[in-house]
């Protein structure tokens, strides 16, 4: 219970702009998915673009992509298994 009053209180103090404010915080649904570093930057980005730097965010989305896929295709991404 005290995580939960520590991830409103945080909630609550919106640091720099407004451009996170959804009708679920970016980081509450990452944390909520187990989402790692690049997944998360990918939703990050994704979520923001509208409201912040626009095709520059979508670019920062599109990189965190392309070195998912690098790792995945060097076999370096971690706990990833190859369904194919």
């Amino acid at each position: 219970m005290a995580d939960i009053v520590a991830l409103m209180k945080a909630n609550d103090n919106q640091v720099d702009g407004q451009h996170y404010r959804k009708s679920i915080q970016v980081w509450d649904f990452i944390a909520a998915n187990e989402l790692d570093y690049f997944q998360g930057n990918v939703v990050k980005y994704s979520c923001r673009f509208k409201d912040k730097n626009g095709i520059a965010d979508l670019k920062k989305a599109r990189h965190y992509l392309d070195k998912m896929i690098e790792m995945i295709e060097t076999g370096s991404y971690p706990g990833y298994l190859d369904a194919r």
